[in-house]
């Protein structure tokens, strides 16, 4: 059987109407691209310097507005609320802060940036999608707030300061095998700044959409600080035994520097000190004045002899000092005198002292057994010695310490005699002694299972310093 001719003609026909319409539709999206394209241009030269239509700020449509006159919108909005009170209620005060003191308000520059730059975005095609969007149904931007909490943490500081309460460590005293408690721990508590920075920007709509100025009530949040050592851990800080001690004699002492030696001691007592603490003397010992209890007694100033708060502890930091340095614990920062002072070489010979003067001359040692470490301090007022022990869990460290050796010997200037009113009138005492100037040091090896874990060299460069007397005046 034939095949109609007419068909063979039809199926060549269909590959000729496949490119035609192929070409038409091409045709017909290249035009409505030129044409989509065209518009566009033109719609944007019509709304170069304004918002497009249909969009809405809040519910309030700006389309035709320019980006200035939404800023002015907003910022007159913003006048309205800024006689709004914000009161901060808290155990240390009250304080009662204007909305305009930290610039509570809409944030009337983000929200014409943003209203002006929808639909100019540097893709085209989410552009036209904006427009589109925007002119048949509208688009709605959220409101946007701000305020200036740097300037509020700033106000609130005096409140927020008294508020702060550092937490108090159980402190311990070492008796009979087991650490006993003479002072409890306490929580801390602080301002909860974030808590508190979300709980006024959670009032923005209430304010904004109020009809009169507000007063805002604001309990400041406040948040528990933990101390390091509580007091039901008192069994679990690896105080077990004695590491080591230190003593110094500070027989011929007046009254005023023993009184200040049992005083700074007796504020060292009792302290822990966390595994991979570095230790500051001097902040533990805290401000040294009469302020703080201390007497004055003899100190060296400007080359002479004179009396000044807190003479004397300069023999608790150098007691301190030997304790460490017998215990193998790592030094981190030492001072040595700038003379050889009599005192410190009672019962030992010279540089194994260590003076201290706060802020920028300090004692500090690394805690680095693995253990809490207790810092327990004795006086016995029969000899007059002073005594660190510091208790912890020994790890098997040995410590082996040089016999200083001294070099470059200076002998003392002649002797000085300084008037004193305090004195009756031909009372002579002396207050110094006389010490040859020289170089001293001394080495510590440390090991651990054999192996040296800390060598050291400790340098001093005394000065050579003179007998002082002090001669009465007084009628």
């Amino acid at each position: 059987m034939k095949t109609p001719v007419f068909k063979f003609k039809f199926l060549k026909k269909i590959p000729k109407i496949g490119k035609v319409v192929f070409w038409f539709l091409t045709g017909a999206i290249l035009g409505l691209f030129l044409f989509v394209g065209f518009a566009l241009i033109i719609f944007q030269s019509l709304h170069k310097n304004v918002i497009y239509p249909g969009v809405l700020v809040n519910g309030v449509d700006f389309g035709g507005k320019t980006e200035n006159q939404v800023k002015e919108f907003f910022a007159k909005k913003n006048e309205k609320v800024k006689d709004t009170k914000f009161v901060f209620t808290s155990e240390a005060g009250v304080a009662t802060v204007a909305a305009r003191e930290i610039d509570f308000g809409y944030n009337e520059v983000l929200l014409s940036k943003q209203a002006f730059s929808l639909g100019r975005s540097k893709d085209i095609l989410t552009n036209i999608s904006l427009i589109v969007q925007a002119y048949a149904n509208g688009i709605n931007l959220p409101s946007s707030y701000h305020y200036s909490d740097t300037k509020l943490i700033l106000i609130l500081s005096p409140i927020t300061g008294k508020l702060h309460l550092e937490p108090v460590d159980s402190l311990f005293n070492f008796q009979n095998g087991r650490v006993t408690v003479f002072k409890p721990s306490k929580d801390g508590q602080t301002a909860d700044i974030e808590e508190l920075k979300s709980q006024v920007s959670s009032k923005f709509l209430t304010v904004m959409y109020s009809s009169k100025p507000e007063t805002i009530v604001i309990q400041i949040p406040v948040k528990v600080l933990k101390p390091k050592i509580t007091t039901d851990k008192a069994n679990n800080l690896g105080i077990k035994e004695l590491l080591a001690s230190g003593t110094s004699l500070f027989q011929h002492s007046i009254t005023n520097r023993i009184y200040n030696i049992s005083l700074a001691s007796t504020r060292l007592n009792g302290i822990l000190i966390a595994p991979n603490e570095i230790f500051s003397f001097n902040k533990a010992l805290g401000d040294v004045s009469a302020f703080t209890g201390y007497q004055q007694a003899y100190v060296i100033q400007n080359g002479k002899t004179v009396l000044g708060d807190g003479g004397g502890v300069c023999q608790v930091s150098t007691t301190f000092f030997r304790a460490l340095l017998n215990a193998g614990l790592p030094i981190a920062e030492r001072h040595a005198h700038a003379y050889r002072v009599g005192y410190y070489e009672q019962d030992s010979p010279p540089g194994l002292d260590a003076t201290v003067f706060a802020p920028s001359v300090d004692l500090r040692f690394k805690n680095d057994t693995g253990n809490y470490i207790l810092i327990q301090t004795y006086i016995d007022p029969n000899v007059q010695r002073l005594t660190f022990e510091l208790y912890g869990t020994k790890d098997g460290r040995e410590v082996t310490i040089g016999k200083p050796v001294v070099t470059n010997e200076v002998p003392p200037p002649p002797d000085v005699y300084q008037d004193d009113p305090t004195l009756p009138k031909g009372q002579i005492k002396q207050v110094d002694f006389a010490a040859w100037g020289a170089k001293v040091y001394f080495t510590r090896q440390v090991t651990k299972n054999g192996k040296a874990i800390i060598s050291d060299k400790f340098d001093s460069d005394f000065r050579a310093w003179q007998a002082i007397y002090l001669r009465g005046t007084k009628e």
